[in-house]
């Protein structure tokens, strides 16, 4: 459903892809709601793609939420499931010069729409991404995320895990989204590493429950990396992920045996496994 009354001029737009997210979507919204953003000016547009449930009918059910901020909520129903797709059909529905990416289970803190614009508010092209609160509910993935939590790329880099934005002069970078694994590294590495700001403003990002499920994120994002080398080779040139060493990693050891022994597991059997990529699932 797009609307052709809207409030004031569109600044920044939230692109958010959902496919069967019935049960997070709300809160998702709500969070965006709960924004300490000041005034009109935010265009959200849900992209349900492929979905069987309620995700359009509980997306649809909080316009009057946001026509109470001054705000603007379009949400399309694509009958096709796929995030690039998706991507895509929210890009050409997008109003804002500043456009953010975000995945439905994430959850943003109040500071993070603000920020990421203040930060975008450039005429060259510049890259952002709020400060990353990796969660996870069961011991499993909670121990590897103890771990991953001080992985240097984690925390001396910008990841943009689960949210990034891109003024406009940097989403003129691409046309399209590639038909890729991985976007968010397609568009991270789209800048150099001194066109990606960090702001402080935090959100939380959920990873992948349980040992398999882990392997199969991870072995999936590896070889989105691999695709992306071996199709985009120039984009790797901006690549700023740091080495991991060998000392590093034993003091980590050392302090958390069981963690690394998790973290280590999930990371030797993607790699040993890596052409076994399947179909995508955040495998909650």
């Amino acid at each position: 459903m797009m609307k052709d009354n809207m409030t004031g001029a569109v600044r920044l737009s939230v692109i958010l892809p959902a496919s069967n997210e019935a049960a997070l979507i709300g809160g998702c919204l709500s969070a965006i709601l709960e924004s300490d953003w000041e005034g009109a000016g935010v265009q959200v547009v849900v992209v349900a793609n492929g979905c069987h449930d309620d995700t359009v009918a509980r997306a649809q059910a909080m316009d009057d939420q946001f026509v109470a901020r001054g705000w603007r909520l379009d949400v399309l129903d694509l009958a096709t499931g796929g995030k690039l797709g998706a991507l895509n059909a929210g890009d050409a529905a997008a109003l804002g010069a500043t456009r953010v990416y975000l995945d439905a289970d994430v959850t943003i803190s109040r500071g993070v729409l603000w920020q990421l614009s203040n930060a975008l508010d450039s005429a060259s092209a510049r890259y952002a991404s709020g400060t990353v609160n990796i969660t996870a509910q069961g011991w499993m993935s909670r121990t590897y995320a103890r771990i991953w939590r001080q992985v240097p790329f984690m925390t001396e880099c910008v990841p943009g895990c689960g949210v990034f934005a891109v003024n406009q002069a940097g989403r003129e970078r691409w046309d399209t989204y590639p038909d890729i694994i991985s976007d968010d590294t397609f568009v991270r590495l789209s800048f150099r590493p001194d066109e990606r700001i960090g702001v402080p403003a935090s959100y939380n990002w959920p990873i992948a429950e349980g040992f398999a499920n882990l392997v199969k994120v991870r072995r999936r994002q590896d070889a989105g990396v691999d695709q992306i080398a071996e199709q985009f080779p120039e984009l790797i040139e901006n690549d700023d992920k740091p080495s991991f060493p060998t000392s590093r990693k034993l003091g980590i050891a050392l302090r958390d045996p069981i963690g690394f022994a998790v973290y280590s597991g999930v990371a030797l059997i993607s790699k040993l496994t890596r052409n076994r990529v399947d179909g995508w699932s955040r495998s909650r």
